[in-house]
């Protein structure tokens, strides 16, 4: 990002909150096993196909996702697959961040049951 005018970066920021939604994390997700049409996404993700069809032009706006018509059905695709690898770099990292939290508490709940049986 270093070096970047304001423009590219208000697109990077566009980007981004493209993947802040967990509707939209949820219908990359799904993509990420093969594409599929607003109905089947609708129904995996528990949401109304025009709830759905929003999500989805948001991540085809940022090219997140690819759009193809086949008759009267139109099928949705992951367009660029680096969107994975960055999901899968920010879990890791959320991951390691709970699991550091986690063995923060049972260190301090050790040293709190410690204090009770000595007190």
């Amino acid at each position: 990002m270093q070096d970047l005018p304001d423009e590219a970066l208000h697109q990077v920021a566009a980007y981004f909150q493209a993947l802040s939604e967990p509707t939209r994390l949820q219908i990359l997700n799904l993509l990420r096993q093969g594409e599929r049409n607003v109905g089947e996404i609708a129904q995996a993700c528990g949401f109304t196909s025009a709830n759905i069809s929003r999500h989805l032009s948001v991540l085809m706006q940022q090219g997140l996702v690819a759009r193809e018509s086949r008759g009267s059905a139109v099928y949705y695709s992951i367009a660029d697959d680096s969107v994975y690898a960055l999901c899968d770099l920010v879990c890791g990292s959320i991951g390691r961040q709970m699991e550091r939290a986690a063995a923060q508490r049972s260190t301090f709940l050790k040293g709190t049951r410690a204090a009770r049986r000595a007190g």
